[in-house]
């Protein structure tokens, strides 16, 4: 059976039998076909789990079924709506506009990349949509959900490849 983890507009994440804190895009939520790059709002819908990057000098493998992939210093993601890797993990350095996975604040330790504007990328749709770690006072993302390491841990210790999280303004 497929789960579906759901963010809500309030600022919750379900995650099993209850409700955690959550953080989502600055920029509010929009319906999928609104969601611009560089708009900083979450898109509304159900997005599949793709894979887990991790940072091993900061955390051990996550305890999950999930494929679970190691960052290292020259990973990226391409945030570029003019290139042909448009949304999509790089290898740095790259030419076009891009986002650094390996960043010295804590929100990348784990991200879950989520299956938004992947298959195949439109370009200005929006990219880099992940779950990842929230910063200390819950402040908005750039279109993201963010949650504490705990609910992280316990969120990918239930995930199972096939799942998704939603994102829905109820």
């Amino acid at each position: 059976m497929v789960k579906n983890f759901t963010a809500r507009a309030d600022g919750t994440l379900r995650l099993n039998e209850h409700r955690v804190r959550c953080a989502l895009g600055k920029g509010g939520l929009r319906p999928a076909s609104e969601k611009r790059e560089g708009d900083g709002a979450s898109p509304v819908g159900i997005w599949p789990i793709r894979y887990v990057f991790y940072r091993p000098d900061r955390l051990d493998r996550p305890q999950t079924a999930l494929n679970c992939v190691t960052l290292s210093p020259d990973d990226g993601w391409c945030d570029d709506p003019s290139s042909p890797v448009y949304n999509q993990h790089v290898k740095l350095p790259v030419e076009f506009s891009h986002e650094k996975l390996w960043r010295d604040d804590h929100v990348y330790d784990v991200i879950v990349v989520l299956g938004y504007n992947d298959d195949p990328p439109v370009a200005c749709l929006g990219s880099a949509i992940f779950l990842h770690l929230a910063r200390e006072d819950y402040s908005g993302t750039e279109g993201c959900v963010a949650i504490a390491l705990d609910d992280m841990r316990t969120f990918l210790a239930a995930a199972q490849p096939g799942d998704g999280i939603e994102i829905t303004l109820t």
